[in-house]
């Protein structure tokens, strides 16, 4: 059989295929208005930041220390402060959710001071949500620390700490959590467009029966493949173009490695979310079940499993285990390490050739099980 004839049938299948994309325009839907919905959703409706957090302080009995102090509080831009005249109204305050902590001064507060003793501090903190106090925790070490420096230096005394850290953060040393979340939004968004894409070809092809009529042309099971996934490919890598410009101009997250290992990337783990689709869409034969398994087994597991918004390590170790058949995770780690870290090959290179064995395994059997159908 020779090439042009391929070619030819090849170059009407990708005609066929792209035609029938720009007439339905819930493809179109999926590749480009889906990850911006996602984006911007995601991007400005989760943060692991507090900022504005009301707190109650309890001040026993006022003198010129403990306004110095309150000053600190309301300088931060974590917290918004509220006074309260007794511990009583500041515990009710909890308890109604009106401050997320209190701190309590207690009368002796400014003497122990000025007498060079310790000058203890209470905080009480709402454990309702676990995140939230630790922030909320250390936001207020933060505040005292930086105060009892201040203080220090104004009266000329030493700080009572033998030994003072020298913290240094790399590679997202402001701490947003912004720069880590929204690469992996990237990579959920993406799983769910790759996969969406695809599980609905063949099987709408099933529903409506014009895969037999297909089957009995010249045309191989190669070129159908072919045929179905280039242009769904270029679609999402449309898609993928466009949240990565959204990261790096709307909200302003760092790039520092290389485009072009962003791209190769990007292919592998799009050929193995298409790849995925496109076996879905084949066993279920349904267009409706085809999206509902392509939404439980691709968006969820992306959105649990893959480390972008919870620690993998410190998930049980079954839990972990199974995280590794979810090519997100691989996405993730390169990912987070080519927005904020740059080209770190030893990250980069294990990740990219699990997508690419993910990759190959999916179209493999997408193949063979659709030449077992035919049969």
């Amino acid at each position: 059989m020779g090439a042009r004839p391929r070619a030819l049938r090849l170059r009407g299948l990708l005609r066929k295929e792209s035609l029938q994309i720009l007439r339905d325009p819930s493809s179109l839907a999926i590749a480009f208005v889906l990850p911006v919905f996602l984006l911007l959703l995601f991007g400005y409706g989760v943060s692991l930041d507090s900022k504005h957090v009301p707190i109650g302080l309890v001040i026993e009995q006022p003198s010129a220390e403990t306004q110095s102090f309150l000053g600190a509080f309301q300088q931060s831009v974590y917290f918004v402060p509220r006074l309260y005249p007794t511990l009583q109204e500041g515990r009710a305050a909890l308890r109604t959710h009106a401050v997320s902590g209190i701190v309590v001064l207690d009368g002796d507060f400014a003497q122990r001071l000025k007498g060079d003793r310790d000058a203890p501090i209470q905080v009480i903190v709402s454990g309702t949500d676990a995140n939230s106090a630790r922030l909320l925790e250390g936001y207020v070490q933060g505040v005292w620390s930086s105060w009892l420096e201040r203080e220090a230096q104004a009266r000329r005394i030493p700080l009572p700490v033998a030994v003072e850290p020298v913290i240094r953060i790399w590679f997202n040393p402001e701490l947003a959590s912004r720069n880590y979340l929204v690469p992996g939004l990237l990579v959920v968004n993406m799983t769910l467009v790759g996969a969406l894409l695809t599980a609905l070809v063949f099987a709408r092809e099933w529903e409506r029966g014009t895969l037999e009529a297909l089957m009995v042309t010249p045309v191989t099971i190669e070129e159908i493949l072919i045929g179905k996934l280039l242009p769904y490919f270029v679609l999402g890598m449309g898609g993928m173009v466009l949240s990565v410009i959204m990261a790096l101009f709307l909200f302003e997250v760092p790039m520092r490695g290389s485009f072009w290992i962003l791209a190769i990337c990007s292919t592998l783990f799009l050929l193995a979310a298409l790849g995925m689709g496109l076996l879905i869409s084949i066993v279920t034969r349904n267009q409706f079940v085809a999206g509902m398994i392509a939404i439980i087994t691709t968006f969820l597991p992306a959105f649990l499993l893959s480390g972008f918004l919870f620690d993998i390590g410190s998930m049980p170790p079954v839990v972990q285990a199974i995280t590794h058949i979810v090519a997100a995770r691989y996405f993730v780690a390169i990912l987070q390490s080519l927005f904020l870290a740059g080209d770190i090959w030893t990250l980069i290179l294990p990740n990219a050739a699990a997508l690419a064995l993910m990759a190959a395994f999916f179209l493999g059997l997408s193949r063979r099980l659709l030449r077992k159908r035919i049969e």
